[in-house]
């Protein structure tokens, strides 16, 4: 079994801004050429699906607009990025560093920005989604964001949730990237 992993098109916000849960959309154009890149790579058979954020959801339609022979995708909640809390929509150097360390220093429970999701919380739901994928004995594409890419890293070594901030991935996940992890 393999799942593909891949991360949305370049969004169209400004470098360097925290939006985890924040529904941005893609710079235009972008969607359709990342969807172009890996339609011919995937098998036919593949289950399609998607974080409901738009820069997800729209790069997944575009998929099956290349792949009318797959099944159309289908939106869950647990494959969106992590809820950055307060930090939402701020630039990520105009967050104090001490709220930052204090996340950090807490990194399985502290709730990012605050009112955000905790590690635990987004490992847990993206480890339900990992869970399910296990069940189905099937080949999968999920169409997400770099966080969720990470965590299914993690999940894949066995890990359900790091002990600490050093234990994250730190690989870059470029836009439009996919990644494929065996079962």
């Amino acid at each position: 079994m393999k799942l593909w992993l891949l991360r949305h098109a370049p969004v169209d916000a400004a470098a360097g801004l925290c939006y985890g849960a924040t529904d941005l959309s893609c710079i235009a154009g972008r969607t359709e050429a990342v969807a172009a890149a890996i339609a011919p790579l995937l098998p036919a058979d593949i289950a399609v699906h998607s974080s409901p954020l738009q820069r997800c959801a729209t790069l997944a339609a575009a998929v099956a607009r290349e792949r009318p022979d797959l099944l159309p995708p289908s939106l869950d909640a647990r494959l969106a990025e992590m809820n950055f809390g307060a930090w939402e929509g701020r630039p990520w150097d105009a967050i104090a560093r001490t709220d930052f360390d204090a996340w950090t220093a807490d990194f399985a429970q502290a709730r990012a920005g605050a009112h955000g999701e905790s590690t635990s919380l987004f490992m847990a739901r993206v480890g339900a989604a990992w869970d399910d994928w296990l069940r189905s004995k099937r080949d999968a594409l999920w169409v997400t964001h770099a966080g969720v890419m990470r965590a299914v890293l993690l999940l894949q070594r066995g890990v359900r949730c790091p002990a600490n901030a050093g234990e994250w991935p730190r690989q870059p996940i470029a836009f439009g990237e996919w990644l494929t992890v065996d079962a």
